[in-house]
């Protein structure tokens, strides 16, 4: 799970927050969840999962520490998203203003599968599946085809790691939207407890070195292609 921490309400009021949240009860369960879109209702939705309430959805009162299934959990924040919109939606299309939220929701629960799934703004969800291994919210069409190239449901974890972040790296260059510090998990199936928890920073040694390399790499790559025989 990669996310980045930039907000922006125009060119001239850009902040840094958090999108990251993770939740780990060594050996029980670890859950994480991103959130892009409209900052104050990814703060709704993410204090009514902490928080918890009385779930119409799963039965009873629940927090992110107590769903008792990923799916559920997907259910469950999915019925915090509509609680916010029954909330919120009328006096946001008044002001006209969208209604703008989508999570990432990843992790594993007990004895349960590793899962991961996109909830959106109507409170739906899709999963990852072994033809589709990866998901993403927010900006991603210039991270996106470094993805779309590379990543298969069996490419290695530490190489899937720096995937992810080249694509960060493009998407950081390329959209002012999207801004330094990032945040990174690494959770490895079955172990119910955070492998990696780190957030990389402008002087973070690795990622220059990482975006450096890419660079490089990209210009290397472009001038070993021949030219096109119709161009001579």
């Amino acid at each position: 799970m990669l996310s980045d921490t930039r907000t922006s309400a125009g060119v001239d009021n850009i902040s840094t927050y958090g999108k990251m949240n993770v939740v780990e009860n060594p050996g029980e369960r670890v859950v994480c969840t991103t959130t892009a879109g409209n900052l104050a209702l990814s703060q709704v939705v993410v204090s009514m999962i902490q928080d918890g309430f009385a779930s119409d959805t799963l039965g009873g009162f629940h927090t992110l520490s107590t769903t008792p299934t990923m799916f559920a959990t997907a259910q469950f924040i999915g019925e915090a998203i509509r609680r916010t919109f029954a909330a919120h939606g009328e006096a946001m299309r008044q002001q006209h203003i969208g209604f703008d939220v989508s999570v990432l929701l990843g992790g594993q629960i007990g004895g349960g599968r590793m899962q991961l799934f996109q909830i959106y703004a109507a409170g739906n969800f899709i999963e990852a599946t072994d033809e589709t291994p990866y998901l993403q919210i927010g900006e991603h069409k210039y991270g996106k085809p470094i993805l779309d190239r590379a990543a298969r449901h069996d490419t290695p974890l530490y190489d899937a790691i720096k995937l992810a972040l080249v694509s960060m790296d493009s998407t950081l260059r390329s959209n002012l939207s999207v801004g330094l510090p990032i945040d990174l998990l690494v959770y490895r199936r079955d172990t119910c407890r955070v492998d990696i928890r780190r957030r990389i920073h402008e002087d973070d040694r690795y990622f220059r070195q990482l975006r450096e390399q890419w660079s490089s790499a990209l210009r290397d790559a472009y001038r070993a292609i021949p030219q096109p025989d119709w161009s001579r």
